[in-house]
């Protein structure tokens, strides 16, 4: 039986703009699923693979809205907790011209939040092959506690870690800086995502202190995406750049977790252990073709609106590769 990638963190509702006034203001918003975490979740169902969420929403008819959501999109949501303590977060999400977003968001307080560890089942770590999760389960202390043993049992139970920086400032307190907070976590993680410009926020001391600091930890590959211009990775022998798919942007809201759900699709067909993601490196056909897989997710949702929604199956990431060969 193949084994889950486990997705932590916050499901939320993106409220997507339509139209404009006089003024420029949006005439009115539709709600969309979302939230990176389970943006990923989704993304490695609609390819095909087992995929599970595991996280707090709240007991309002938007909690209602992503659970049915997760579960229609084949995502197995027997970890998911529900409270009546807090609604559940809300991200109201404006795009410009080129399909870029701006986010507003409605949290905290949000149920997200108050997941604690004791709300983990132990069982979903038992079957998990990658237990992923991003930084915005980690703008609150108790929280990011949470995420950081949620990490360690998945470590424990023979699962890598996947972490993307997914950073959202605007989910930051005003007076706290991230790094010092992120570091932790980053140290935890065996395979870890950034974009370009969390790279350069991130290497404060430069790159090859960033990397040197990055591999005194578990981590054994980065990888660092730059919308349509070439990714880069890295591993402490070796690093490389190849080239994606450029693509008109209608949203670019999920390119990054259809990214990452295209990524880890592939790491979990080879048996979790740092040896194995060093060995990967040595195959670098290999490797290669899981990072133009996980590109070519990527293209295909900036191509359409929402989250959850814009997520390709399998079959169309393949007809979309050998149209664009």
């Amino acid at each position: 039986m193949p084994r889950n990638i486990l997705c932590f963190g916050e499901a939320l509702i993106d409220f997507h703009s339509e139209g404009r006034d006089s003024q420029g203001f949006p005439r009115s918003f539709v709600p969309f699923a979302g939230g990176a975490p389970a943006n990923v979740a989704v993304a490695v169902a609609r390819l095909g693979g087992p995929a599970a969420f595991a996280g707090m929403l709240g007991q309002d008819m938007f909690g209602d809205f992503l659970l049915d959501s997760l579960q229609r999109a084949g995502v197995d949501t027997s970890a998911v907790a529900r409270t009546d303590e807090a609604n559940t977060a809300l991200a109201f999400v404006a795009l410009d011209s080129h399909g870029e977003r701006s986010f507003s968001f409605y949290r905290p307080p949000s149920a997200d939040l108050l997941f604690r560890p004791t709300h983990f089942r132990e069982e979903s770590f038992g079957n998990a092959a990658v237990f992923h999760v991003c930084s915005n389960s980690m703008t609150e202390m108790a929280l990011a506690e949470a995420t950081r043993e949620g990490m360690r049992r998945a470590h424990a139970a023979g699962a890598w870690v996947s972490f993307d920086l997914n950073l959202r400032p605007a989910l930051w307190p005003r007076d706290v800086d991230p790094r010092p907070l992120l570091w932790p976590a980053l140290h935890l993680a065996d395979v870890v995502k950034l974009s370009a410009e969390e790279f350069e926020w991130l290497a404060i001391d430069g790159e090859e202190a960033t990397l040197e600091r990055l591999w005194s930890g578990r981590a054994r590959l980065l990888v660092v995406t730059d919308a349509g211009k070439p990714l880069r990775w890295f591993h402490p022998d070796a690093e490389g750049e190849m080239p994606v798919y450029a693509v008109p942007t209608v949203d670019s809201t999920a390119a990054g977790d259809a990214f990452v759900g295209g990524l880890l699709h592939g790491l979990a067909t080879i048996e979790p252990g740092a040896d194995q993601l060093d060995h990967l490196v040595t195959e670098l056909p290999r490797l290669h073709a899981m990072l133009r897989f996980a590109a070519a997710c990527g293209a295909l949702t900036v191509t359409r609106l929402g989250s959850f929604t814009a997520m390709p199956d399998e079959a169309e990431v393949l007809a979309f590769m050998d149209q664009h060969a």
